[in-house]
């Protein structure tokens, strides 16, 4: 992974010779190649359809230069308020200027507070930015790119182009910002109080034959546990008819959201050898209780009796898309007792859920970890073998690391 800042927010290649260093070293060290966030907020910063990709023109050649591979992820979020973001680079200024007469276009929480890294998918088809919706402004992005990356493109320099979808990139809702207070292992907020979703909420329930269903208003706060919540408590509103149409409503959205962005990527990348790839988060706290209350609140419905990402990759398989998902160098003797973490039962279940809608997995760590333990597990869910004690498929298969083949190890931290 480059760093988050190759290109500055002002849109400057700032040291590319110390680049080209570091990337021929990586080279000789038998590296296939790199991934760059390609910054929505750097590129569209004059203003509307005024792209310029001119900086990173010139980093995508010094890469192909250096005899390296890049993958490309379309970075439609901020950069900042996530753990690592070492620079600022917020979302279009264009864009944070509707927002200061219609705060409601970003995702908002139950008290009223709005998060600024990335537009709420209820305005996925609100023709509010100057004549387009988001995902025409997403759309049009990936058009401009491959047209002013053309050339990259048919010479095999860039292999894979991974589609953010939400908050550092991956599908979900910002519901654990440590930008907002969350700490971990907190069960985070849902995100969907801003008027699109509201209003789309109440309209749903309305054609379900409840029209007096409100969104929850007992779900509790970002750093809480689940017990002392009126929602995730044992027996608590999740699995209550109101609680079971309000998380599959949330959890479809974000879905759609995914699966209409994908549909406009693979228009825009039509007749290009390139992958197309989606970030999932491993959200592996809370995972051994019950409620599953930290994926529930991110927007995914899993529980112990329901596979809340095979949905993610069955819509995936549509696309030709590969799913790329984090935490693989995590072991559960090293998470805190106090937080329930799973994150190998977690990964187990997604890479057996891609597998069985024959999708490719991909994977990377979410922390920086440089020790023999953590890539030792990166190996061994990188060959699963037969069936696990879980009852969950395993077979062998070539699982990418940052896309890429497990001897070039993505190191990236956790956003």
């Amino acid at each position: 992974m480059l760093p988050l800042g190759v290109i500055s927010a002002e849109n400057v290649f700032e040291d590319p010779d110390g680049l080209k260093e570091g990337l021929l070293k990586l080279r000789g060290a038998g590296v296939d190649g790199v991934m760059v966030d390609v910054w929505w907020g750097i590129i569209e910063l004059k203003g509307p359809k005024q792209y310029d990709w001119s900086a990173y023109r010139r980093l995508f050649q010094l890469v192909q230069e250096c005899g390296l591979k890049l993958q490309a992820i379309m970075s439609f979020h901020q950069c900042g308020g996530n753990v690592g973001d070492v620079v600022n680079i917020p979302i279009p200024p264009w864009v944070l200027n509707i927002g200061e007469s219609d705060p409601d276009i970003f995702y908002t929480n139950r008290s009223g507070t709005r998060n600024i890294e990335y537009l709420t998918l209820g305005v996925d088809k609100q023709p509010i930015f100057h004549g387009r919706t988001a995902i025409e402004i997403y759309s049009d992005y990936m058009k401009s790119f491959r047209e002013n990356m053309s050339d990259f493109l048919a010479s095999g320099l860039i292999v894979d182009v991974e589609v953010g979808l939400g908050p550092a990139g991956e599908l979900r809702y910002p519901s654990y910002p440590e930008s907002q207070g969350w700490k971990f292992p907190g069960i985070g907020e849902f995100q969907c109080y801003d008027k699109y979703l509201k209003a789309d909420f109440k309209a749903a329930a309305a054609t379900a034959g409840h029209p007096e269903w409100d969104l929850p208003d007992d779900a509790g706060k970002y750093n809480d546990v689940p017990e002392s919540t009126g929602f995730f408590k044992s027996n608590g509103t999740y699995v209550t008819e109101k609680g079971k149409f309000f998380l599959t409503w949330y959890s479809t959205k974000l879905l759609n959201h995914g699966d209409e962005i994908l549909e406009q990527a693979n228009k825009a990348f039509l007749g290009c050898k390139v992958n197309l790839a989606i970030k999932v988060s491993g959200i592996h706290w809370w995972y051994k209780v019950e409620n599953h209350a930290a994926e529930l609140t991110a927007g995914y419905y899993n529980l112990h009796d329901r596979d809340g990402y095979r949905p993610i990759a069955r819509m995936l398989s549509r696309h030709h898309a590969i799913l790329n998902f984090t935490c693989l160098e995590m072991k559960d003797s090293e998470q805190s007792a106090d937080a329930k973490s799973g994150p190998q039962e977690l990964v187990q279940q997604v890479f057996s859920g891609g597998w069985k809608e024959n999708i490719q997995v991909a994977g990377e760590n979410a922390l920086p970890r440089y020790d023999a333990t953590a890539y030792n597990q990166i190996i061994l869910n990188a060959r699963p073998q037969g069936v696990n004690k879980n009852g969950l498929l395993c077979r062998p298969s070539k699982v990418q690391s940052g896309h890429n083949t497990i001897e070039a190890t993505r190191t990236k931290d956790s956003h």
